[in-house]
């Protein structure tokens, strides 16, 4: 096969390679898979193979991906294929989403939909709610102390606690936690037949359906009932759009910060120093989660947008109806934003990062994640200082092959 030969960049310094796939492999379990810096340092804006057959584009620079973020030329519809179907592999095509959500949506839909749920999630009640997750992390880890050592990291603390905040402020039983752990975690996996993940959307969106009606007969003082009140600020919005946003906050509203507590912990208990130094105080926990959020960056494959006219990023022109994938990881490695990139130095110079993306998609529950995430380091450190991994670093189980970044087992002892 002839290889596509290299087309030079009029417009930089910078020259279009042949189209490569999205890299993968992970010589550090960490830190972004090396391509993503070979690709940054020779050509930022590169072709990308997609698994459809078809060419795209690999953005791996801050400067780029934030551009990307904000352009209203660039479409989270991805009119032609949804999400990633055309990144990763052939069968997600099957997956590609029946009706919008709002992570696939453009303005004013967006905007609408986005504005219902602003107010519930400003950084202001989330501090409100700090004592609260607190004691949350405290119960859970009396549980597992009382259990013994050795432990599982993440059924005993990593996936409980989110899971737990997100269902008291949904309002969703967590006694019922299995009619969507499951579902969820089919929905974010990349090698699932897509038959298997519709399935599992269409259940989950039909079980929040379900408890929306019972909401609306029986409100109480959460979010759901709000959302299913009609004289409510939601009033008017179809139930089907109503269900398929609350199971996107519940999938959001677990998922994320799961792994990063899991990936978090075994990178910090990797660097015992840093987990030490967790104890100093509350500003040092704040600002280990900054750095351990741009280090980690769990959304690992990026984000997708598809250009509905011809524009220019990066100095390379994209054609209308190109699909652009942008790396949050490599371009929370960007040496050119980031001093050191691949040192974890809490200590660094506070710059913004794209862990919650950028633009009027930023994540909606960012302020909730940290302060989960703080509790959480905080705890482990305070309450468990002699914490150590419970087998070696290598034989931790990763999830590769999800959209979620993380691991799926953290045997620990202490």
């Amino acid at each position: 096969m002839t290889e596509t030969p290299t087309v030079p960049d009029l417009a930089s310094a910078t020259t279009v390679t042949a189209a490569v796939p999205l890299p993968r492999d992970r010589p550090c379990p960490f830190a972004p898979p090396d391509g993503y810096r070979e690709l940054r340092e020779r050509s930022p804006v590169s072709r990308l193979q997609l698994a459809d057959g078809t060419v795209g584009w690999l953005l791996t620079r801050d400067e780029d991906v934030r551009a990307m973020l904000v352009d209203p030329r660039m479409s989270a519809q991805n009119r032609t294929l949804t999400s990633h179907v055309r990144v990763l592999t052939p069968d997600l095509v099957a997956r590609s989403i029946r009706r919008a959500s709002l992570l696939s949506m453009d303005a004013p839909e967006h905007s609408r939909q986005r504005r219902l749920l602003t107010v519930s999630f400003t950084a202001r009640r989330m501090r409100r709610l700090t004592p609260w997750i607190e004691r949350v992390v405290e119960e859970h880890l009396d549980a597992m102390i009382s259990r013994g050592s050795p432990a599982d990291l993440v059924p005993a603390f990593a996936l409980p606690i989110p899971s737990l905040v997100i269902c008291e402020l949904l309002g969703v039983p967590y006694a019922e936690r299995a009619e969507f752990q499951d579902r969820a975690h089919t929905l974010v996996s990349v090698g699932i037949p897509p038959a298997e993940s519709v399935r599992a959307g269409e259940e989950l969106e039909g079980y929040l359906g379900q408890l929306l009606l019972r909401k609306r007969a029986e409100p109480a003082d959460d979010l759901l009932s709000e959302l299913a009140r009609p004289d409510g600020r939601a009033g008017g919005l179809p139930d089907g759009e109503l269900a398929r946003l609350s199971t996107l906050l519940l999938i959001a509203g677990h998922e994320t910060t799961a792994n990063m507590i899991g990936l978090g912990a075994l990178m910090l208990l990797e660097h015992p120093a840093r987990y030490a130094a967790l104890r100093d105080g509350p500003a040092v926990v704040e600002r280990t989660v900054e750095e351990l959020l741009r280090y980690l960056s769990v959304v690992h494959l990026g984000v997708t947008r598809q250009a509905t006219e011809e524009l220019t990023i990066g100095g390379q022109r994209i054609s209308a109806g190109e699909l652009v994938v942008g790396s949050l990881a490599a371009a929370n490695h960007d040496p050119e934003r980031f001093a050191e990139p691949a040192e974890l130095d809490p200590d660094r110079v506070r710059v913004p990062h794209l862990a919650f993306g950028y633009g009027a998609h930023q994540c909606l529950g960012q302020q909730l994640a940290r302060v989960e995430l703080a509790a959480a380091f905080g705890g482990l450190a305070r309450r468990l200082p002699g914490l150590r991994l419970a087998v070696p670093a290598e034989q931790v189980p990763l999830r590769h092959e999800m959209l979620i970044y993380g691991v799926d087992e953290l045997p620990v002892a202490w």
